[in-house]
């Protein structure tokens, strides 16, 4: 066959693609016509005081706003419509015109290629989440976060198979009443459900030690009062972030807890209830990055205890009180440590007293340290000199006194210093702030200091 023979063969198989496309009810251009109306369909339930779904027009849904296709099958394969405008308490979505509302009807299941769906920021006025939405068995993204929905979360969306990001965060009266139908979500990466209330045993840790794959759970203010002690296998392996801050446990930190060795973020703060011993085995926890255990109670209230405990010591035949003295000199000592990984220790109004340790300074990757509201008392240690990466620090409301050692002005990425409310005296000069460049927040108020600096 000769060339040209081959371009009229070339031409004439495209011209029977394009007779089958509109064979099987595809629309020109690019845009499958099931799927447009299923999109139409979808349009006539919401609300949309702003008109923000005007391009909703014309044969080619792949072009309106919000919606993408995939560039090989023509298939809608992404909704988003999450409010572009994000809202304050003055225009929360009831008053805020760019938040759609309505209903959410179910000819979205025309667009059975959907992997990724947004709904997040609008207001549908307290409607339940519908059961269809279990049925998007290649949807990978979810997101009905501060969406006005309300009701029990039905369990069909444990069918979502495919699903690795799921985010629930509830603004208005969202509940969970059983939690098992998470575990079937075997895909999962992410888990939001802030301030989704859940019931009396809905077995959230047994649900998520079924997924092998999550890396990020937050569960915050989700008013759960049981957390079980005791575990006999940790699963969840792979958990980097953890968020149990704002419930009301009513018991200690489980053990199961510091099995977790990937874990980088553990937010225990508000709890109230829940009673706080720091074990050895939060040596196990290398990869440690973000600590907070604020406003709980520390059973062992003293100061070097607790942090002592994020750093404990092997036994090498010296006594602690010597390697006190000369910390810096034995880290060798320190194994499994934290000391080399947190960057962020909150223990505010969690009761704690006596003084702070020299060993502090050995948390030299500390970039935010907050111990306000307690009842520490004594000096500042020298080695604090040593968090070079330190950027906040807040030790106020407290009882230290005596004087701040100048090993503060080393602390060259400092952006924000509170010691106010102390009982610290004596004088701070310029060599307290020589390399402070960077502060731009002081609180010094309720001491008993004399600043001796220049006019400059």
């Amino acid at each position: 066959m000769d060339l040209k023979g081959t371009q009229l063969l070339l031409l004439f198989f495209v011209f029977l693609c394009a007779q089958g496309r509109k064979l099987n009810g595809d629309s020109i251009p690019g845009c499958i016509l099931i799927e447009r109306n299923a999109l139409l369909g979808f349009k006539e339930g919401l609300k949309d005081p702003s008109n923000r779904l005007s391009s909703w027009v014309g044969d080619d849904c792949c072009t309106w706003e919000g919606v993408a296709c995939d560039n090989r099958t023509g298939h809608v394969v992404k909704l988003d419509l999450r409010n572009p405008h994000p809202f304050s308490f003055i225009d929360y979505p009831p008053n805020n015109n760019w938040s759609l509302g309505g209903e959410l009807r179910p000819s979205l299941l025309g667009l059975k290629h959907l992997n990724y769906l947004d709904l997040s920021m609008n207001y549908f006025g307290g409607i339940r989440i519908p059961e269809f939405m279990g049925s998007f068995r290649q949807l990978k993204y979810l997101n009905l976060s501060n969406a006005g929905l309300g009701g029990l979360i039905p369990h069909h969306l444990g069918n979502l198979s495919s699903l690795q990001y799921l985010d629930l965060v509830n603004d208005l009266d969202l509940s969970i009443d059983n939690a098992l139908w998470i575990s079937h979500l075997s895909s999962l990466r992410y888990l939001d459900m802030t301030d989704v209330k859940f019931r009396e045993d809905a077995h959230w840790l047994q649900a998520l030690n079924m997924l092998p794959s999550i890396v990020e759970v937050r569960l915050f203010g989700c008013q759960i009062n049981t957390i079980p002690l005791s575990l006999p296998h940790v699963n969840f392996t792979s958990l980097s972030v953890l968020d149990l801050a704002f419930n009301s446990f009513n018991t200690t930190i489980p053990g199961w807890l510091f099995n977790i060795s990937s874990l980088e973020y553990l937010n225990l703060s508000f709890n109230f209830n829940i009673r706080v011993i720091i074990p050895p085995t939060i040596k196990n926890l290398a990869s440690l990055k973000f600590l907070d255990l604020s406003d709980n109670l520390f059973l062992d209230s003293r100061i070097p205890t607790a942090l002592g405990g994020l750093c404990k010591l092997q036994h090498f035949g010296l006594s602690y009180s010597n390697i006190n003295k000369n910390l810096h000199e034995f880290d060798e000592v320190f194994t499994g440590c934290i000391k080399n990984s947190l960057e962020t220790l909150k223990m505010s109004h969690a009761l704690l007293s006596g003084c702070l340790p020299d060993l502090l300074g050995d948390f030299r990757m500390l970039k935010s340290l907050d111990l306000s509201s307690n009842s520490i008392f004594g000096p500042l240690p020298a080695s604090i000199g040593r968090l070079s990466v330190l950027e906040r620090l807040d030790l106020s409301n407290n009882k230290l006194n005596g004087t701040i050692p100048e090993s503060l002005g080393r602390l060259a990425e400092l952006d924000s210093l509170d010691l106010s409310s102390n009982l610290l005296d004596g004088v701070m000069s310029e060599e307290h702030f020589a390399y402070l460049t960077k502060l731009n927040n002081l609180a010094l108020s309720q001491n008993q200091l004399v600043l001796n600096l220049g006019s400059d």
